[in-house]
Formats: C-alpha cells, sequence, structure tokens
C-alpha cells in the first residue's frame, strides 16, 4: 500500500504549492498557541487559494477555545481536523468535520492503546514523539517498534526526515507519515530540497516493499 505523505506547518503559498506540485497528500496549518509555526489570520486565505482539489487541508489545534476553532474553520475551510491536546472525543467532534487525534509518544506518555477507547470517533491516529502538553513539531523521535494495534489509520510523526522516513516506514508501516520540522530550513520556512529528498525516500520504501 502506497505510504501516504503530510507535511505539516506550512506557512508560505511557495511551499504549498511545492507541496502539491511534488504529490503531497495533506497539507498541515498550524493554529496552536505558542507554535513558532501559527498562523495569523491575514495568512490564511493566501495560503487556502493555492491548495487544490484532491488535496486535504488539515487545521491544527491544541486546546484552542471551541470560538478560535469556528473562526479557523471558516477562514481555511480544512478537510480535516486535528487535536494536539486534551480536547475529549465529544469535543473533537463537535465541528462536523472528521479528525485525527494525536498520541504523545515520548517520555511520560500515556498508554497510547487507551486513545482507541478514548476517541471512537477519531479518523486516525497520528503518534509523534513529543511529551503529554507539549505542541510537537520539535522533531522527537520515538521507538518506532512501539505503536500498538489501534484500529485506525496511523500517521507517523516526531523526529522524520528525508535521513530516516524510508527505516521508519519499514519498522511501523504507517498509513501516512507527517512532517514539519524534518523539512524545514527554520520553523515555519521549508527547505525545497528537502522536501523533494522526503517525498522521494518515501516512494522508495514504497517501492522496495513491493519487490
Amino acid at each position: 500500500m502506497r505510504t501516504r505523505i503530510k507535511f505539516c506547518g506550512l506557512t508560505r503559498p511557495g511551499d504549498v504549492r511545492l507541496a502539491v506540485e511534488l504529490g503531497v497528500d495533506a497539507l498541515g496549518f498550524v493554529f496552536a498557541a505558542g507554535s513558532p509555526r501559527r498562523l495569523l489570520i491575514d495568512q490564511v486565505e493566501g495560503l487556502r487559494q493555492v491548495v487544490p482539489p484532491l488535496v486535504d487541508a488539515v487545521a491544527l489545534f491544541m486546546d484552542n477555545p471551541g470560538s478560535e476553532i469556528a473562526a479557523a474553520i471558516r477562514m481555511l475551510r480544512p478537510t480535516l481536523l486535528q487535536f494536539h491536546g486534551s480536547e475529549d472525543d465529544a469535543f473533537c467532534r463537535g465541528f462536523g468535520l472528521p479528525f485525527i487525534k494525536t498520541v504523545p509518544m515520548g517520555q511520560g506518555a500515556t498508554d497510547a492503546a487507551l486513545a482507541r477507547k478514548r476517541y471512537p470517533s477519531a479518523s486516525a491516529f497520528l503518534l509523534d514523539g513529543h511529551g503529554p502538553g507539549q505542541p510537537g513539531g520539535g522533531g522527537a523521535r520515538f521507538d518506532w517498534t512501539t505503536i500498538p494495534p489501534l484500529g485506525r489509520p496511523v500517521f507517523l510523526a516526531g523526529g522524520l526526515t528525508p535521513a530516516n522516513v524510508g527505516e521508519a516506514i519499514r519498522a511501523a508501516h504507517p498509513f501516512a507519515v507527517d512532517v514539519s520540522s524534518g523539512i524545514e530550513s527554520a520553523p515555519g520556512i521549508k527547505d525545497g530540497e528537502k522536501m523533494q529528498q522526503f517525498v522521494d525516500e518515501v516512494r522508495r520504501a514504497d517501492r522496495n516493499a513491493r519487490q
């Protein structure tokens, strides 16, 4: 099965265009307070305009008030929501859109297997290397062999780079891989060469798996 690719933390229209040209499946836009990749209101329209049909726009939140989430949905018109905080299942599903729930796999993480019971409405789970209460996107890696059966598609994140994403795919066989800092020259500033290399390595891993 083809491994899907999500680029997260996009802040510049040019980076969005390149991601689309490279065939990335989903684009993540951050609204979490305190994130260096958090979007300003005047950035959203220009970014959304360059997301074409058949590419998912994903709005990322971390314990944002419901009013902020509703406003971001109106501006971005996402196809998916992604929650990184302590939001419960009822809150996440209350916006009428499919959602991904992030599970922190870093030090002090709760049992990831509980996520399946706590978030029965989740369309997928994203496993990240950060600890509980942290926003993710910091490049923290976790043991890719520790993924429990979650009964939903798994997005693998945390410390992924062009140099190790092939290893991660071979170890975890995720539905999708999610990268932010691993393709950047600075927070929110994507590096075109790294973006290309990341996509190339994912496709190489998929080809090798079929041989």
